[in-house]
């Protein structure tokens, strides 16, 4: 895990050889909806141990069968929040909830339009209340201008004061990452690599594509 050093509490994964070798695949056009949903599993189980990392422990008694000895036990595990933004963070998410697994899960319906405005539309939101001591994680796998995850944690903020939030993705854009820091500059934000920028049409370079479409299949056009 490297700590970017262009901002505060920005960590990706390029130091880690399997993660390098997922997002390979993830990035590369002729990997199909199936393993590229494994992939974003793969990517969010990998994080969330990471994240485990930074979390708050307690030291506890513990008898084998053998006799005391002491234990661990990870504190912020048992206080976290998902907020899942569909859809194309729904197998991220699926790979997150496998390690904090006793995370409540909120679900937001967010989607961006298009070029220049990226107006964001936001149709659906259940998120569960937000405790003093609670981890919010948001899961959304592509940071790209960054207007939606601003939205959704303007969103989310109005569930509560939550003592930790951050942001786990796949990709992020410059752009994106200094949009969210300008207005949530207390997030966090873990993602596997950080792009180089986007293009015209709000799309992270060299990016994966649109990670809705690959996950799910691309919409009819009508």
């Amino acid at each position: 895990m490297i700590e970017d050093t262009r901002w505060e509490g920005v960590y990706s994964f390029e130091d880690s050889p399997f993660i390098m070798e997922v997002l390979t695949e993830l990035r590369d056009e002729r990997t199909g909806p199936i393993p590229f949903r494994k992939g974003l599993v793969k990517l969010g189980r990998y994080m969330a141990y990471e994240l485990t990392k930074t979390m708050e422990v307690e030291k506890i008694p513990v008898k084998t069968p053998l006799e005391e000895t002491t234990g661990t036990r990870i504190k912020d595990r048992r206080n976290v929040v998902i907020i899942t933004v569909l859809r194309a963070a729904i197998p991220l998410m699926e790979g997150l909830i496998k390690v904090l697994d006793h995370a409540r899960v909120g679900i937001v319906s967010a989607s961006r339009g298009k070029a220049p405005k990226f107006e964001i539309e936001m149709k659906y939101v259940k998120v569960p209340r937000i405790k003093p001591e609670d981890t919010v994680i948001v899961a959304d796998p592509m940071i790209a201008t960054g207007s939606t995850l601003v939205k959704v944690l303007d969103e989310v903020k109005k569930y509560g004061r939550a003592k930790r939030y951050v942001v786990v993705g796949v990709l992020a854009a410059p752009e994106g990452i200094d949009r969210i820091k300008e207005t949530h500059p207390e997030v966090e934000m873990f993602v596997a690599a950080i792009d180089r920028e986007l293009n015209d049409h709000g799309y992270i370079l060299p990016g994966l594509g649109d990670a809705g479409d690959r996950a799910f299949g691309a919409p009819i056009k009508l």
